[in-house]
């Protein structure tokens, strides 16, 4: 096994922590003698372990060793797998390359593995060939990384040689992309620099739909139609959707990325403190084949916090003009996110400005950036009485409208006021009451 993993030159660059990696190591101390039947049992355990837990983590089943090598190469990002995301396999020199790669890959892929369970009395990969995984409705995993991962392998399974191989392979790089950016929908970003910055999935991630959101037609029009001009590659604004607490503002947001998925679309969530890595952020995507949103949920500034400035300068007025595969959305409940006081028009009087209003000026010209604003008010009373009756039938709960809005109407002025958000906690509420009643009924039963 060593020696087809030497043979890897785009492929080759993996860590030491690399489960390929560790498995070479392996297999050519067996077969060098170098360690004991007891030590090598111990290494491959440890190994097998964690080809285990990635299993787990991504509902893999059947044979789980193809599983984790079509995984590998799904998120080995290397010039080759990039080119390939943006432009296809092209006829080039670095073909030559990759079939050599593939080749040494699809050794790796019909790999015998009796011999080592010969020589140390173990069934392990016999076992991970046929895996049988528990029921995957008990835990939760990425359900749209586990079902590329698995239809990748199949294909690779049918590969008879490395040209199909090299098919199979680059077919879904064109068709998906590569690395985490082609599996995920949604990220979050650790560390910072462009060295120390990474990118980190969100594997929960609210499968929300627009239709889920109940009113606010006009809109959700003016989010979605800003979105498909943006993914479609025509001219987009970044988007300030403000307004009241509840209204369904982030989850818009969440709504557009799950439709536009399938059209390249992805997002990445960045929070206040982590503004000064914009510029690195954008750096690291710019040249990806995908668009991206960044999202900036409940954005507001007080009047100390400067953040803003790195927010300003990266969305207009900076040196470097902003990639087109890049827009900014941004929630607020607040209309011109930076807080504004009286004393903000005194800054002649008081400061000495030549210029009455400029600290006012500076404030207000970060919301002017954002091409496209959009306002989610508070719904009226029989507005969310009409969303509480909506949420009612698509739950499935059979009380009448009149008592609903009954209960409805109680609730709200106990729980923070008419919103869509507290509409669907009442729904939860009613729910939950059912769920009781249904329990209640079943141990009468049993008894």
């Amino acid at each position: 096994m060593y020696q087809e993993i030497a043979k890897l030159i785009l492929y080759g660059d993996i860590g030491e922590d690399c489960l390929l990696y560790q498995f070479g190591e392996i297999f050519q101390a067996l077969e060098e003698g170098s360690e004991s039947r007891a030590q090598l049992t111990r290494r491959v355990y440890t190994q097998i372990k964690h080809l285990l837990t990635l299993a787990t983590d991504f509902g893999f089943d059947r044979n789980l060793w193809h599983n984790y090598l079509a995984y590998f190469l799904i998120t080995s990002e290397n010039p080759f797998s990039i080119t390939c995301e943006k432009v296809g396999a092209n006829d080039g020199s670095v073909n030559h390359f990759a079939l050599n790669d593939f080749k040494a890959m699809k050794a790796l892929f019909d790999f015998d593995f009796s011999g080592i369970e010969g020589a140390l009395g173990i069934d392990c990969f016999t076992q991970i060939s046929n895996y049988h995984a528990i029921d995957k409705k008990e835990f939760t995993y990425n359900k749209n990384v586990s079902e590329k991962v698995q239809e990748l392998s199949a294909h690779l399974e049918e590969a008879a040689d490395e040209k199909e191989f090299f098919d199979a392979v680059t077919g879904f790089y064109r068709d998906y992309g590569v690395g985490m950016f082609g599996l995920n929908k949604a990220f979050r970003i650790a560390g910072g620099g462009v060295e120390g910055l990474t990118f980190l999935p969100i594997n929960n991630m609210d499968k929300v739909m627009l239709d889920d959101l109940i009113g606010y037609e006009i809109q959700k029009k003016k989010l979605v139609d800003n979105t498909k001009a943006f993914v479609e590659g025509r001219k987009a604004n970044n988007v300030l959707l403000f307004g009241d607490a509840g209204t369904g503002k982030s989850t818009s947001v969440k709504a557009v990325v799950n439709e536009f998925y399938g059209e390249g679309l992805r997002m990445i969530e960045i929070y206040k403190h982590q503004f000064q890595d914009l510029s690195n952020v954008i750096a690291r995507i710019k040249n990806r084949n995908y668009k991206f949103i960044i999202f900036m949920d409940d954005l507001s500034f007080e009047e100390f916090e400067v953040e803003y400035k790195f927010l300003k300068a990266v969305i207009e007025g900076g040196v470097e003009t902003k990639p087109d595969n890049v827009l900014i959305y941004a929630t607020s409940n607040r209309r011109h996110l930076i807080k504004e006081t009286w004393n903000d028009r005194n800054d002649m009087e008081y400061e000495g400005g030549l210029h009455r209003s400029d600290t006012m000026q500076e404030k207000l010209s970060l919301v002017s950036r954002f091409g496209v604003t959009i306002n989610f008010a508070k719904p009226t009373q029989q507005e969310y009485f009409e969303i509480v009756i909506s949420l009612a039938r698509r739950a499935g709960l059979t009380l009448s409208d009149e008592e609903l809005m009954a209960g409805a109407n109680a609730w709200e002025l106990a729980h923070g006021g008419i919103s869509g958000r507290t509409a669907q906690q009442y729904i939860y509420f009613l729910q939950g009451q059912e769920d009781s009643k249904i329990g209640e009924a079943t141990k009468i039963d049993e008894t």
